[in-house]
């Protein structure tokens, strides 16, 4: 019988597990709960969900709700179950988060195939294939021993995340393209005058930021402050921080702006953006309120709002294959939020493509690359492939090849979520995919 060995019982690990022993492969699972705790955990359940008991919107036109539909074409055993043991809720995937994790521990226990071991990992064992899916509270002894194995500059310890919009209700009349220090148009610039910052630097020193839980508390760097924190200490300082006008110039007025927010394109197709130097700790709502005081960001959707909080993770594009396997070693594979998946299904889904991969890997076949057309392909080639400066994120139609047909907003979605799900469908059914019903 073949081998493979996960490391971390958490929502990807637990979905890689029951993927590979379905299968047929023998897992051993080691999962340091109830022995060692994190900050956050309070049960030795597998899969134990420690925030929020919504697993996001199961609207299609939705990224969450696209990505669901995908886990379900695919058998996901965590979606599966996730829906049995649902709250009943219109718009939203809410489970009973005692009743998830108890199931999912009593099916992965009862599976032959499959052995728990209750046991810290400090260091990769020696049996290949490994996954490792520790998640975002990966224990000091094993992030130290991943640290130095992948290098100091490979691995974070928290997130400094940065809204970002759909490019598609920026209003491009009152932005334009350019750079501070090039004349390459390699951002896209969104003055306000001097009454516009005045009410933007307001509300923003005023909005309303999220409770810091113990376990997300951590020390930032200066350059990582959250936008609030440095609007605090001055009314220029964001005029001579993030949004400085040095360099820029407006077509429309042939004069620098008073300050300007710079938009940075997080794909080559351009649509979607991320808010330079905004990463913040403000509640979503007022995310969404304040930041919609710059003019050319009044309509816009936000497809990920920003935080700040502790997160281990690797810098993916730099370290991992498409089949999420290290690039320096073979055999070693990375799922979950330790790279750069933000979200319950966004890191069941990396934890189910781990587990595939290992798969044909044990069985001498090519890697699996899901169709970028899907959002688990869009996700996985976003985290694989980024260029620049890396970030965790969710599932959101910006990651997806756009259409270019003049449609509603909904309309358009809906015809890429029909386009993903085709997409899917045919990968399936093809003959080197390793589908499995259960």
């Amino acid at each position: 019988m073949k081998n493979a060995v996960v490391i971390g019982g958490g929502l990807a690990g637990s979905e890689a597990a029951f993927q590979l022993a379905i299968r047929g492969i023998k897992v051993t699972l080691f999962e340091m709960r109830p022995k060692k705790f994190t900050p956050a955990h309070k049960t030795g359940y597998l899969s134990e969900i420690v925030c929020s008991n919504s697993f996001g919107s199961t609207d299609v036109t939705r990224g969450r709700g696209m990505i669901k539909e995908e886990l379900k074409l695919l058998n996901s055993l965590l979606i599966k179950t996730a829906y049995e043991v649902s709250i009943p809720s219109k718009k939203s995937l809410i489970v009973d988060r005692e009743r998830f994790s108890k199931r999912i521990t009593s099916v992965l226990s009862s599976m032959e195939n499959i052995e728990i071991v209750r046991e810290e990992m400090k260091e990769l064992p020696n049996e290949r294939p490994v996954l490792v899916a520790t998640g975002p509270l990966t224990s000091d002894s094993f992030s130290l021993y991943l640290k130095n194995f992948l290098g100091e500059d490979f691995l974070y310890f928290y997130d400094a995340i940065a809204p970002i919009v759909d490019g598609s209700t920026i209003d491009y009349s009152k932005a334009f393209w350019g750079g501070r220090y090039s004349d390459e148009k390699d951002y896209l610039n969104c003055p306000l005058n001097e009454s516009e910052y005045e009410i933007f630097w307001r509300e923003l020193v005023n909005a309303e930021q999220t409770e810091v839980r113990d376990f997300e508390k951590g020390k930032f760097f200066e350059a990582c402050l959250p936008i609030e924190e440095i609007a605090r200490r001055g009314k220029d300082t964001l005029r001579f921080g993030p949004l400085r006008p040095t360099g820029l110039i407006d077509p429309k007025t042939g004069k620098r702006p008073f300050a300007v927010v710079q938009l940075r394109p997080e794909n080559r197709e351009k649509t979607f953006f991320s808010l330079v130097g905004f990463q913040t700790s403000l509640k979503y709502g007022e995310q969404k309120r304040v930041f919609r005081l710059i003019p050319a960001l009044r309509n816009a959707e936000f497809l990920t709002y920003g935080s700040m909080h502790r997160n281990t993770f690797i810098n993916s594009p730099k370290l991992l294959k498409v089949n999420l396997e290290l690039k320096k070693e073979d055999g070693i594979f990375f799922a979950g939020q330790i790279i750069g998946s933000e979200g319950y299904t966004e890191n069941i889904a990396t934890g189910l493509v781990a587990s595939l991969n290992i798969f044909n890997k044990l069985h001498g076949k090519g890697s699996i690359v899901f169709p970028e057309e899907t959002m688990i392909g869009a996700l996985i080639k976003y985290i694989t492939s980024k260029e620049g400066e890396f970030q965790p994120t969710n599932a959101h139609f910006g990651l997806l090849p756009p259409i270019n047909e003049k449609l509603p907003k909904r309309e358009k979605r809906k015809r890429m979520f029909e386009r993903g799900i085709k997409k899917l469908k045919e990968f399936i059914s093809s003959g080197d995919f390793p589908y499995h019903q259960f």
